[in-house]
């Protein structure tokens, strides 16, 4: 491994597997990408929020500020779970649209030359599996590197 992307979703599962990712990359001197997914639908609505907010303040708020907001929320992760480690990570943010969050996943991956995906898996009958399908179960199936899944 010399440089993996973890997909960093709600705060409790992300604090798990930023620490795990952490630990393995420190153990083989590998570098992290935390990517923070953002839905379309979310992101456009904090964006019109936040440009309320800015017009009446007088600024602008951007794509580009959404993003950094979902890097900052890695960031902050980040710095309290891999505290005592020797590791060098880079925090990126990707919009979603609906249905599509394995593919970003694994085109960040790409993009960005990972060769293993930190993911977290979440726990559904094989039915629910096959009616509603499974990031996890797409990302391992669509990327050609490693994948690790941590479930609850």
């Amino acid at each position: 491994m010399k440089r993996a992307l973890v997909v960093v979703e709600s705060e409790d599962h992300a604090r798990t597997l930023i620490r795990e990712a952490g630990e393995l990359a420190d153990g083989v001197g590998a570098e992290l990408l935390l990517l923070t997914l953002m839905d379309r639908d979310g992101y456009e609505q904090d964006l019109e929020t936040m440009a309320t907010i800015a017009n009446i303040e007088g600024t602008s708020y951007t794509t580009e500020d959404v993003k950094e907001s979902g890097r900052q929320y890695a960031r902050d992760l980040a710095k309290s779970e891999l505290d005592g480690l020797d590791i060098e990570y880079e925090p990126v943010a990707a919009i979603i649209e609906d249905g599509d969050e394995a593919h970003r996943i694994v085109a960040v991956a790409e993009e960005k030359d990972c060769d293993h995906i930190f993911i977290v898996g979440r726990k559904r009958s094989p039915t629910g599996k096959a009616i509603f399908g499974d990031t996890a179960q797409r990302v391992i199936l669509d990327f050609g590197g490693i994948v690790s899944v941590v479930t609850a």
